[in-house]
């Protein structure tokens, strides 16, 4: 057998769906007959040590913890997300057209003053006359209301005092 045909060979007789461990120490993928195995998973000696010196992960630069937390390398994994801008779209509102919300918007201000001035002025005379037509309409209960406290005689309680 040539080279290459040796070569081949051993390519096809590896299988290709290998089962990789974790190590439960740094977080790096272990290959089959590598590393340790007691109740955990240890790449190498040096994760077990540092298991076993009760050492934390989080704070072991090398980890792939230690990496995830602080986003270490994560340039080429994954891209930043983009946010998308608000846009904002001029739309009518109900009672109100759009050519009429602009044409109030684009008003001289001393105008739309003018113009909250008249508002103002006629709600108050149709106040004023609303209070004329009850007053005309109930001239008898214009007399004070007395409580029946007040008609027997009781003086009111005195105020109490703080300290």
């Amino acid at each position: 057998m040539h080279q290459h045909q040796l070569h081949e060979l051993e390519l096809t007789a590896f299988p290709s769906l290998v089962r990789l461990e974790i190590c439960s120490f740094s977080g790096h993928k272990i290959y089959p007959a590598k590393g340790k195995t007691y109740t955990f998973r240890f790449i190498n000696g040096k994760a077990a040590s540092y298991f076993l010196q009760r050492l934390n992960p989080r704070k072991i630069r090398w980890t792939v913890i230690y990496r995830r937390l602080n986003k270490k390398g994560m340039t080429e994994e994954v891209q930043k997300k983009r946010s998308r801008r608000t846009v904002k779209h001029e739309r009518a509102v109900v009672g109100a057209s759009w050519d009429a919300i602009r044409a109030k918007r684009n008003q001289k201000p001393d105008a739309r003053a003018a113009a909250r001035q008249a508002a103002i002025s006629k709600s108050k005379d149709a106040k004023k006359a609303a209070a004329a037509a009850k007053k005309a309409a109930n001239p008898a209960g214009s007399q004070a209301k007395v409580s029946k406290q007040q008609a027997k005689g009781f003086a009111p309680k005195a105020a109490a005092t703080s300290r």
